[in-house]
């Protein structure tokens, strides 16, 4: 929705907008992931709803100018709840021409594009593949072009200060940052702020930065290129606190709001892998909360240090991505074995191998299902969002105490990265999930189970009279001595089995947003959320017979789930994989779901939901 807003004569034309899509892109050293998280703090300081989309390049350093030494970073706000950061940017900023070229091809007819001139020279059009330059031969003609100096816009601005031009170049990013906020009509307050906190100790830096900030927003005010600015209202969110949170920050507080609820020290065992390696980041400094953190000489030291932490009476947790997972499989498969609560992370990437490090992926689904020798099943959890992820490590931590299980907690580069408003919770309201350690030594057996959960009791070790052997031998029923008895193993293979089957009777039921039954259900996981849950709204607006049910609990599945299925005409599982949670589903349920799969290292357009949505409603 765009309305005009009056303005006196000479003022440019305000108009109001719904929601705004923007990308910042440039070269690696150009500071677009800092701009663009400004640009997030100070819309959401508003209270606008707040959704990104960073976009790292893969390669550590590649060549300035080139391609794939390309960071972008997309967010969209809104003054109405959203779910995803946008399909299509209604502008792009391009600080150099790899950055045009990279992402020109995703703004939509009409869209704005503002340009650093002063880098499309000679040297830079030749890296990023140009025979002539864009600007001027009328190959962008079908958008709004803005061509600003701004390198020597900023230059001009900083003259004076005692900066070597390359570190003067390296503020170029806050012009561009201060242009943007004039734009929007946003406050330069809380960046200044940050920039006054951030570069304290450099009084040089911050000067820099602060007039590059406030030149960038008086070229907006003064120049006549821009005959319109634009205001996006605060959204209407439930009452409470918010704040912007990613992924993997949501993560790291969860993990250690489950050890507060569990009255437990939470010990974090790391090997750095991207995109996991913010969460040993956040989790470093919450020294004065009891966590403990190791960074580890590889993924399986890492992994095993957390068990340890485990049978000590700790929460043991680890994290890492799909390779990682690769290591950690067979101390995977130990701590099934000895039956201690454990979780372990997986920030999904592309794959295999080192694959496409910082872009999203769903790829790693079956290797947590079923990726370990024997039967080992572990209880599965998944995000839908970068907020959801604060409950569902905090859910994590309650399956794997209350059953006595690792757990496997997966979330995708998209989610770690991206960000959203969260509610800071009350305390009050979340779950306790203290369990007792055994202590009784009349009535200790080390393999004697709860008879709801089929937990067997965590004893700590030095606990007098509580001594019981512990390892990746099959241990016999009850007593836990070493078996190699048939029948004894079958039937702690099969209760083992059972306990995690069971936790299908402890996790909410699969409940559909839509219709309760009709002609199509979407079902999904993780990351897909926002893109899915958008397009059914669009869908049901046009009154379509639609439904969208989205899984956090992966192993086992909602006990309803079956039935849900059953209630429509036809299935679609869009997954950023090759289909694998549709094989999973076709298998238990014998039902004959339709997979839509794309593995482009980014997330599903809404758009590309809603159309494949209205082809198969359509019958085509």
């Amino acid at each position: 929705m765009t309305t005009k807003t009056a303005t006196r004569a000479g003022e440019p034309e305000v108009l109001e907008l719904d929601r705004v899509t923007i990308r910042f892109a440039g070269d690696s050293g150009d500071g677009m992931q800092l701009t663009g998280s400004q640009f997030t703090r100070t819309a959401a300081v508003y209270g606008n709803d707040i959704s990104t989309l960073p976009d790292y390049p893969a390669e550590i350093r590649a060549p300035a100018g080139s391609l794939p030494g390309v960071s972008g970073f997309q967010l969209s706000f809104s003054s109405s709840p959203i779910h995803t950061p946008g399909d299509q940017p209604d502008v792009l900023v391009a600080m150099n021409p790899a950055a045009l070229k990279t992402n020109v091809g995703d703004l939509p007819a009409g869209a704005a594009l503002i340009v650093n001139e002063d880098a499309f020279n000679a040297a830079n059009l030749s890296k990023a593949g140009y025979a002539t330059n864009p600007l001027t031969d009328g190959s962008l003609k079908s958008y709004t072009l803005f061509e600003i100096p701004i390198s020597t816009l900023n230059a001009r601005a900083l003259e004076g200060l005692d900066m070597t031009s390359k570190q003067v170049d390296l503020t170029k990013n806050f012009f561009a940052l201060g242009l943007m906020f004039w734009l929007y009509e946003r406050s330069m307050e809380p960046t200044l702020r940050w920039i006054e906190d951030k570069f304290s100790k450099r009084p040089v830096i911050v000067e820099a930065n602060r007039r590059a900030l406030k030149a960038g927003y008086a070229f907006g005010e003064t120049t006549e290129i821009f005959h319109t600015h634009y205001r996006v209202a605060p959204a209407k969110l439930a009452p409470g606190r918010y704040r912007n949170i990613t992924g993997n920050e949501a993560s790291a507080l969860g993990f250690v709001a489950a050890s507060k609820l569990a009255g437990r020290p939470l010990f974090y065992g790391s090997y750095p892998i991207t995109p996991a390696s913010d969460i040993l980041h956040q989790l470093s400094g919450y020294k004065d909360f009891g966590v403990k953190t190791f960074q580890a000489e590889d993924e399986i030291a890492a992994i095993g240090a957390a068990i340890g932490a485990s049978y000590g009476g700790a929460l043991g947790l680890t994290a890492t991505s799909g390779p990682g997972i690769a290591l950690k499989s067979e101390a995977m498969g130990l701590a099934v074995m000895v039956e201690l609560p454990l979780v372990v992370a997986d920030v999904q990437r592309a794959g295999p191998s080192t694959g496409m490090p910082t872009k999203t992926e769903q790829a790693d689904l079956l290797q947590v299902l079923f990726g370990r020798n024997g039967d080992s099943p572990m209880p599965v959890v998944a995000p839908a969002t970068p907020a959801d992820c604060f409950d569902v490590a905090i859910e994590a931590w309650r399956i794997a105490l209350k059953y006595m299980t690792p757990v496997v907690y997966l979330s995708d580069a998209f989610l770690a990265t991206g960000s959203e408003p969260w509610r800071i919770p009350n305390v009050a309201d979340l779950p306790r999930i203290d369990v007792e350690n055994a202590t009784d030594r009349s009535t200790f057996h080390p393999y004697a189970r709860d008879p709801q959960t089929l937990a067997r009791p965590w004893a700590v070790p030095g606990t007098p009279g509580l001594e019981h052997r512990i390892g990746g031998l099959e241990k016999s029923d009850i007593g836990g001595n070493v078996s190699y008895d048939p029948d004894n193993h079958h039937r702690m293979t099969m209760l083992r089995a059972e306990k995690v089957a069971g936790i299908a009777n402890d996790i909410p039921e699969a409940e559909p947003y839509g219709v309760e039954r009709g002609e199509l259900l979407i079902v999904g996981w993780g990351s897909t959320y926002g893109a899915i849950r958008s397009a059914v709204e669009r869908l049901l607006a046009e009154g379509q017979s639609v439904a969208h049910v989205h899984l956090r609990h992966l192993n086992p599945l909602p006990r309803n789930l079956g039935d849900l299925l059953g209630r429509y005409r036809t299935v679609l599982v869009p997954e950023i994989n090759l289909g694998q949670l549709l094989m999973v589903l076709r298998a238990k349920y014998l039902v004959d779901a339709i997979g839509y799969d794309k593995v482009r290292g980014k997330p599903f357009r809404i758009s590309e939901i809603h159309e494949r949505a209205e082809q198969i409603l359509a019958g085509r």
